[in-house]
């Protein structure tokens, strides 16, 4: 654990000394490392009084490990124009840093305090690379959304300490019960998810973010919650029944709502960004339902979804890049323009409304399965739901790649190899993963 972590610290020097494409491999190196120390046997490994890897943690610290390395390939264009390149690349590893200290945590405060943590480096992305002015009122939504909601998980965690005298998470179980301490420790990882109805602060902030910062929310950042949900639910399971159908009908709606309104979304950005309200909503119902398959599906489904948007934004940063607008009104018949680009916005696409053989299709089985035997009622909501997710992403696909060319564009850039590189590591361990399923159906 400790090695790791040292590593990560070490990298800060070269950072400052602007050696982008050096910390790019390095990062490559950690990752590949990080692979292979799987840990096989599914219980706690590494423990210290801080820290402590089981198999949950493990996969959430590869995909940040993974996503950030992205970041950095994707950002290119900041080394390019020379815009503050050694800051950004800090602020990527400090951001790294922070999430695989929450990921890592043995307790519940030092849990508490790196995910906190995790929102500078974010909020730094955002102010200092963002697009518009507008960016300022979208880091004060991220900020004061996921900050006042986190301020009751602190009252919380304090109870715990108070009634039970420990705050390790591997040795906690259902003993403090109470419908005001559920919702406590339960609101800050559903703003964070987000849910539906405090979900307003991730479309803003997913269009104002640069490329790495709309890649690190959707991959990384919008599974702080979920993580969260699983490690404090052994707590909450006296109560946790009674609340669940609340909490599993209105992700699951907000999900339906949020699907509809993508349907008539011009921004490619917003588009994605909503996609992610509809998806994680699916996993809030999973996780609630407190049902074996329902939890594991949700791991399931958070890994997918972190690696298919954030390939999503990565290819609207592209066009972004070369047309110097995200509207599906200019982004229209880009397969006159960058033909090999259209490959991949299929193939990512179909990850996207479940195609196989992507992780997102176990995911979603799963959590169909694990919902409809919680409660038959919801089939009715679940059909809509996977019928306009599949709509809105084959709307997407086809009104940006089909149609006729807008006339004020013209492209001579067909695509960069860093950026097929790029793409494609989003693309394969997303489709290989199937492969070995049973990292998410064995640890719980």
């Amino acid at each position: 654990m400790l090695s790791f972590l040292c590593f990560l610290l070490f990298l800060i020097p070269l950072c400052m000394s602007c050696s982008w494409w050096l910390v790019c491999s390095l990062l490559f190196l950690i990752s590949f490392v990080y692979l292979f120390s799987f840990p096989y046997f599914f219980c706690w490994s590494g423990l210290s009084y801080f820290f402590g890897c089981d198999v949950i943690s493990y996969g959430l610290v590869l995909l940040s490990l993974w996503i950030c390395v992205l970041m950095v390939l994707a950002s290119e264009s900041i080394l390019r124009s020379n815009y503050f390149p050694g800051f950004f690349l800090f602020v990527v590893v400090f951001l790294v840093t922070m999430l695989y200290c929450t990921f890592s945590s043995a307790s519940l405060l030092s849990f508490y305090i790196f995910f906190e943590s995790s929102l500078i480096p974010t909020l730094f992305l955002i102010l200092g690379w963002g697009y518009q002015p507008e960016r300022v009122q979208a880091g004060i939504y991220l900020l004061f959304y996921t900050l006042l909601a986190s301020l009751p998980l602190l009252v919380g965690i304090l109870f715990i300490y108070s009634s039970l005298g420990s705050l390790c998470l591997f040795l906690l179980s259902g003993g403090v019960a109470g419908g005001l301490f559920y919702v406590c420790m339960v609101l800050a990882f559903l703003v964070s998810m987000p849910m539906f109805l405090v979900h307003l602060w991730l479309p803003s902030a997913h269009v104002e973010a640069p490329v790495s910062g709309s890649m690190i929310l959707a991959g990384v950042l919008l599974k702080l919650g979920g993580y969260g949900l699983l490690r404090v639910f052994p707590i909450l399971s006296k109560f946790g029944f009674g609340f669940g159908i609340v909490w599993v009908v209105l992700s699951l709606v907000g999900g339906l709502l949020v699907s509809l309104f993508c349907m008539r979304q011009t921004d490619l950005k917003s588009l994605i960004a909503y996609s992610s309200v509809a998806h994680m909503g699916m996993v809030i119902g999973g996780v609630m339902t407190m049902s074996y398959w329902g939890v594991c599906s949700s791991f399931a489904l958070m890994i997918a979804h972190g690696l298919c948007s954030s390939g999503l934004f990565c290819l609207s940063n592209i066009s972004y890049e070369r047309f110097g607008s995200r509207s599906l009104l200019v982004n229209s018949g880009l397969m006159n323009l960058m033909p090999s680009m259209t490959m991949w916005w299929f193939m990512l696409s179909a990850c996207n409304m479940a195609a196989p053989p992507s992780l997102n299709l176990l995911g979603e089985i799963g959590l169909l399965s694990s919902l409809v035997s919680w409660s038959w009622c919801l089939m009715l909501v679940l059909i809509f739901l996977s019928f306009f997710s599949a709509a809105y992403t084959l709307y997407m696909y086809s009104y940006s790649q089909h149609g006729s060319v807008f006339s004020g564009l013209y492209s001579c850039s067909l695509g960069y190899v860093r950026e097929f590189l790029l793409l494609f590591l989003h693309w394969f361990p997303l489709n290989l993963i199937i492969l070995s399923v049973d990292f998410a159906v064995f640890w719980v």
